[in-house]
């Protein structure tokens, strides 16, 4: 790790005379804050067994990553009467294991799975001092705050993810009379150990670079491993290469390929499968000259070099070339859906629940197939469910699965529920809300425990699958009114996002743009689509009740209708959609519709459209956007163009 990590510690002397470091006065200062006194009975606040098994399926990747490493360590510092402790990020301890002798003392202070050592209930203690300070931290017997404590000498360090964000702390811990100065050491090795498994797990699929100055260094902890994405776009970068480049993270996220290293992602593959060498000599944009392996897809390109182009190009691999676009695809300018993409974006490949909420029809499970297509997850199915749309008496063997005669009408030989079918992918449950209340239980079990259990099966299947929910409910509401599961919700809503919906976009045009070309491909038109200022007008003031679903109805309509130059006209669309823009318009004069399309420009048309509304309106803004079915953004955004057509 970087040198510039602080290692809070004392000397033998000065842990035996008591006198504090800075930085250990500075945590019992914190300690004083938050109401403490060294005579205090230590709150451990341990968690229900119900409430610990959802921290664990929160923090599932941290723990599938650290505890071999864990049982590592532990075979290193056996019968030394040490524990090894992993705690989240907030102090919660996910897991324990060492000495059995010592585990039983150890319980006396509640250093077990579920016991809470942040810093504002046990005071200072390695743990959450280290969570406090962000940096590996020593407290020697009675530097800790609480005197229940001073027994104990703690080593932890703080675990970050491939992000440079804290998810958690790697804690060694014993008797005080037998603390060891290595300790420190392999605790910090081991945490190393788990970042970069992190790094490589999360960025798997994407072009990765592992290099040193050193070649014996490459292949071991020491290595420094960068992630791009196949057109260069730096991803991330772990703390060796952080500290070879001399730059955090945050700086780095400013850099592409081409400035850290000097040529482009196609000139890097290219010399990694002209090289016959077991390494490739590049140089740093700081002058330093290192010895790297380039991997795509967690093979090194050299072996891909020698291996048969349709190989090369197998799904997987291709479907990498995609998958940094998908989510780009969606991001067509308008800003409330860049800022849903950009959250999601920092949530992919870390197992956190997503929920999509917004209106039917705005587009949710096109996200969650830009999310999976995104994800280290690609490679899996992504298997939709519509909860809504499957008869409720069905519901349950759709999802779960179901042995032979398991009840009347049972396929032979049984069949894969849902789940099942989207192991090692992500399953999509779209109107969750709308799942029966029966079945919620058995669902949070499912992402409890990450077992199935067919229907008449008296087997658990493992199941490993990434959840994505969408519904257009208020969820809370239905928890309120004991329609939906409280505890359900809190494990599905990790982040939430809210789609727009159409009449809220600002990229109409843009959308519609793609539509057309969606459509031309269809339906093998041999004609460029367009739309006529006259209609286009007629969309932007339209309320779109159905978002993208009546969209690419109403166009697919119109394509079908439209004459041999492509373009589409008022007397190509269906005449409920003209029906739907009177009854929008509360009676707003159909004659100022006309006159003003005759100018033929669609920045007129829209405001002449607007500027009638509120004058009908007496320039109340909120009524306006309700005659017309648009929201008030879209009145404001046009408004400058009504004045200017006023004056």
């Amino acid at each position: 790790m970087q040198d510039d990590i602080r290692e809070i510690a004392t000397t033998h002397e000065e842990r035996e005379s008591g006198w504090l470091i800075p930085s250990i006065r500075k945590a019992h200062e914190r300690s004083e804050t938050f109401g403490l006194n060294a005579s205090t009975r230590p709150d451990y606040d341990v968690l229900t067994e119900g409430d610990l098994l959802l921290k664990l399926e929160q923090n599932r990747v941290l723990c599938a990553h650290a505890t071999p490493v864990m049982e590592t360590l532990r075979e290193q510092i056996v019968n030394t009467q040490s524990m090894i402790v992993l705690t989240d990020a907030q102090g919660l301890i996910l897991h324990s294991t060492g000495d059995d002798d010592f585990l039983a003392r150890a319980e006396k202070v509640a250093l077990r799975a579920g016991a809470n050592w942040a810093e504002e209930r046990q005071g200072t203690n390695a743990i959450g001092t280290a969570i406090a300070e962000r940096c590996p931290t020593v407290v020697h017997g009675a530097q800790h705050y609480l005197a229940a404590n001073r027994f104990l000498t703690c080593s932890s360090v703080p675990i970050l993810d491939p992000y440079g964000d804290l998810i958690g702390v790697l804690d060694v811990t014993g008797d005080h009379r037998s603390y060891h100065r290595h300790t420190m050491a392999l605790a910090r090795m081991s945490v190393q150990m788990i970042e970069n498994h992190l790094f490589s797990s999360t960025f798997q699929g994407m072009l990765q670079i592992a290099f040193h100055s050193r070649p014996e260094f490459l292949g071991t902890l020491m290595e420094g491993i960068m992630a791009f994405t196949c057109d260069g776009r730096f991803l991330s970068a772990n703390r060796s290469a952080q500290f070879q480049f001399g730059l955090p993270l945050s700086s780095l996220r400013a850099h592409t390929l081409s400035s850290l290293f000097g040529l482009t992602s196609a000139q890097l593959i290219d010399r990694s499968h002209a090289s016959r060498a077991p390494h490739l000599p590049l140089d740093l944009n700081n002058g330093t000259r290192v010895c790297a392996r380039v991997r795509l897809n967690r093979a090194p390109l050299a072996e891909m070099a020698a291996t048969p182009v349709a190989t090369r190009l197998a799904p997987r691999a291709s479907s990498t070339r995609d998958a940094s676009s998908k989510l780009a695809s969606l991001d067509t300018g308008d800003t409330k859906v860049s800022a849903v993409i950009g959250k999601v974006r920092k949530v992919i490949g870390k197992d956190i629940p997503i929920l999509i909420t917004g209106e039917t029809g705005t587009g949710k499970e096109l996200l969650a197939q830009a999310i999976h297509g995104d994800s280290p997850r690609r490679a899996g199915p992504f298997v939709a469910v519509n909860c809504a749309s499957i008869p409720e008496n069905l519901i349950e063997s759709e999802l779960f699965g179901y042995e032979e005669g398991a009840f009347t009408g049972a396929r032979r030989k049984g069949a894969a529920g849902k789940l099942l079918q989207a192991n090692g992918g992500t399953l999509f449950l779209d109107e969750i809300g709308d799942m029966p209340y029966p079945l919620q239980v058995r669902l949070l079990r499912v992402l409890q425990e990450r077992v199935v259990d067919p229907l008449g099966s008296s087997k658990s299947i493992p199941v490993d699958v990434a959840i994505i929910c969408a519904t257009h409910r208020n969820l809370r509401e239905m928890i309120e009114q004991n329609r939906f599961r409280e505890d359900l919700y809190y494990r599905l809503n990790g982040l939430v996002v809210k789609l727009p919906p159409l009449r809220e976009r600002t990229d109409l045009a843009t959308v519609i743009t793609k539509m057309l070309h969606a459509v031309s491909a269809d339906e093998a038109c041999c004609m460029s689509l367009s739309i006529d200022d006259e209609v286009m007008a007629l969309f932007e003031c339209y309320a779109w009740p159905g978002n993208f679903r009546q969209l690419c109805n109403l166009l697919r309509t119109a394509a079908a209708m439209v004459d041999d130059d492509g373009c589409i006209r008022r007397e190509h669309l269906p005449e409920d959609f003209f029906e739907d823009t009177r009854v929008g318009a509360q009676g707003l004069s159909e004659a100022c519709v006309p006159s003003a399309l005759a100018s033929g420009r669609l920045q007129e048309v829209t405001a002449s459209v607007i500027a009638a509304a509120l004058a009908r309106h007496r320039g109340n803004v909120s009524a306006a956007a309700r005659a017309l079915g648009v929201s008030r953004n879209t009145i404001y955004r046009k408004m400058p163009a009504c004045s200017t057509m006023e004056q």
